[in-house]
């Protein structure tokens, strides 16, 4: 046959191992006509009749016993295959995983996840590559095995997503910054010169959107393209960082943050993958660690909004 249906090993395999069509027929649930026409169809593909009558019985032609110390073996490889995958033994699992991340995630979140991997699978890798758009093309052809971010209009339908936490934006400036004294107003923290975040260079962002309403913008000094060259900026001069909280929490040791005076949407920071990992228990390992990471960093105090709110009240 040009394709011989693969089916007919297992029949064959117990066909020999019984040496009757009425038991095997029995074992494999099938009538016994079914086997009839079964064994056929082993002749017509094999050349060969496999089992001949003898007395009452059937007895394997030499063709058939050469065929039988192979069928077992590939029979039981094949039905290995078909299974679900067995539990791994992550202490001996040898892997490298490659994460494209936003800049912030390996500074506030990469000491703990890469902790906790290798406390469980100390032969598993993480290589960390920087997400400089929200293409998904990386995750759909395997070069990228999972990445961090925002959900975008870009992100592929056919992706994996699941939330990790949410997160919004502070201000961030120096030590003895003029905005570390006294009540913050939206005013007073429109004034200020600012250092904007934007991959695309873009000149407006949700900030903007929010101080549009009270007649407010921001005086923009400079656009940056990442978190950490904001906060860099900021930590030097009395330029004024607006950053994300959770995303930056280590790159800003040693800085002020206070909350803004006005009220910005927050946004889900998530994991994305591809469906083809869905099953993989080593990636299943790696998403479990990530989300513990997340959450255990994301567990500590916020600033408090109160004295944007009192300041708000005064404005009105």
């Amino acid at each position: 046959m040009a394709r011989p249906d693969l089916n007919l090993l297992v029949t064959l395999d117990v066909l020999l191992a019984e040496g009757s069509v009425a038991r095997a027929a029995k074992r494999l649930r099938l009538s016994p006509s079914a086997m009839s026409r079964a064994l056929a169809r082993l002749r017509a593909a094999t050349g060969d009749p496999l089992l001949v009558r003898a007395g009452r019985g059937l007895v394997p032609t030499p063709r058939a016993v050469a065929l039988r110390e192979r069928l077992g073996p590939l029979v039981q490889e094949a039905e290995a295959v078909l299974r679900p995958a067995e539990a791994v033994d992550l202490r001996t699992v040898p892997r490298t995983f490659t994460l494209r991340t936003s800049e912030g995630f390996v500074d506030n979140f990469g000491p703990d996840l890469v902790a906790r991997v290798g406390a469980q699978a100390p032969g598993v890798r993480l290589r960390f590559i920087p997400k400089a758009d929200r293409d998904s093309a990386l995750l759909r052809d395997g070069t990228v095995d999972l990445e961090t971010g925002v959900v975008g209009a870009t992100t592929g339908p056919e992706l994996r997503v699941q939330t990790l936490f949410r997160d919004r934006f502070i201000g961030v400036v120096r030590k003895g910054h003029p905005l570390c004294r006294g009540a913050i107003t939206p005013a007073r923290y429109a004034a200020g010169r600012h250092i904007l975040f934007s991959r695309q260079g873009l000149g407006k962002g949700p900030i903007d959107e929010a101080l549009e309403p009270l007649g407010l913008a921001l005086d923009v000094a400079t656009i940056v393209g990442g978190f950490a060259t904001a906060l860099a900026l900021a930590r030097a001069s009395d330029l004024i960082a607006s950053v994300p909280e959770r995303h930056t929490g280590t790159l800003r040791d040693g800085m002020h943050s206070f909350a803004l005076p006005i009220r910005v949407p927050e946004f889900s920071v998530s994991m994305l993958w591809h469906p083809r990992m869905d099953a993989d228990p080593v990636h299943g390992f790696l998403r479990a660690c990530v989300r513990d990471a997340c959450a255990a960093r994301s567990d500590a105090p916020r600033l408090s909004r109160s004295s944007a709110q009192k300041s708000r009240g005064r404005r009105r």
